[in-house]
């Protein structure tokens, strides 16, 4: 699979809004955590050697910052037509699975992604309390390719940066994994 790295939206740009179905078949938007000092949006979907490789990290990190005031959400926009491994059904089970703590939406027609101007998985979208966007870049260094452990340092440290107002580091690197599955 090809790899992409994503670093389109601006930093400092509003998060767009969304309304998804989570994998219980509840309508998820972005205003639902407002009362949020921090909200992170990563594209993510089941098949993704990407992904799967952070699956567990992911978990454990949105168990350890959600209790401090992170928001997580975790949207799939995948063609799932030609990608039946990221279908809704195979997200309940990849949720049961990896244990997410947080909402994993279905952006059946894309548009979120599209909004977002998301291009791999996982791209990791990270904004303040006032829903603007401070950090667009990786979890950590690790990748399915090199031998270095999964630290999620990176977002380790923008999210702390976040939640105790100090200031975010200017090197933001780039979140790296598969394309979008795009509908043609």
């Amino acid at each position: 699979m090809p790899t992409v790295a994503s670093d389109t939206l601006p930093l400092g740009s509003p998060a767009p809004d969304f309304r998804l179905p989570d994998t219980q078949g509840n309508m998820v938007a972005r205003d639902d955590f407002t009362d949020k000092p921090a909200l992170l949006v990563i594209f993510m979907c089941n098949h993704c050697p990407y992904v799967k490789h952070l699956s567990s990290a992911l978990a454990s990190f949105a168990r350890e910052f959600e209790p401090r005031g992170l928001a997580v959400v975790g949207i799939n926009s995948n063609d799932a037509e030609k990608y039946p491994d990221d279908s809704y059904e195979a997200m309940k089970e990849e949720k049961l699975r990896a244990g997410y703590p947080f909402p994993y939406l279905h952006d059946e027609d894309q548009s979120v992604a599209r909004a977002y101007q998301a291009v791999c998985t996982p791209d990791f979208f990270l904004f303040d309390s006032d829903r603007k966007l401070v950090y667009r870049g990786r979890f950590d260094s690790s990748t399915p390719r090199n031998d270095e452990p999964v630290t999620g340092d990176d977002m380790r440290d923008a999210v702390t940066a976040v939640l105790t107002g100090q200031p975010l580091a200017e090197e933001q690197p780039p979140a790296m994994g598969c394309s979008i599955k795009w509908k043609t």
